[in-house]
């Protein structure tokens, strides 16, 4: 897994690691148009020339804009959203909401099963790339 950078940016935390970005967002707060600039800032930083994968552990109660999915799937680098949670309900509302979001994308129960499917989108990634198939 290697090294990770670490953000608190009072409605989120965000861990940055090599292949993918897990943020997890603090009760009651809402993943909105602001929050996504925030965001798309430490991907700047961190991913500007290779692709990532965006994991959302959900483990808190909050709102989401389904526009966003809209937004960031404009990101070119941005291979797949995945949203983690154990909650059903949350389950649900990410299946739903994963509707406006038209790149892969996955709603799970664990971080280990989310970090290995990231984990296998980035290496198919590279592999493509260094095909020429992209």
């Amino acid at each position: 897994m290697g090294m990770f950078h670490y953000y608190d940016l009072n409605d989120t935390e965000a861990f940055v690691f090599d292949d993918y970005l897990i943020s997890q967002m603090h009760e009651g707060e809402c993943l909105d148009h602001d929050h996504t600039v925030i965001l798309r800032e430490i991907i700047k930083i961190h991913f500007e020339n290779k692709s990532l994968v965006y994991i959302s552990n959900r483990v808190k109660s909050y709102t989401v804009d389904p526009l966003v999915y809209k937004e960031v799937e404009k990101m070119k680098n941005l291979l797949a959203i995945i949203i983690v949670t154990n909650n059903q309900t949350f389950f649900k509302e990410a299946k739903e909401e994963l509707k406006y979001f038209n790149k892969p994308s996955l709603v799970c129960n664990n971080l280990t099963d989310a970090i290995i499917w990231a984990s296998k989108l980035v290496k198919d990634s590279k592999k493509e790339k260094a095909n020429g198939n992209v």
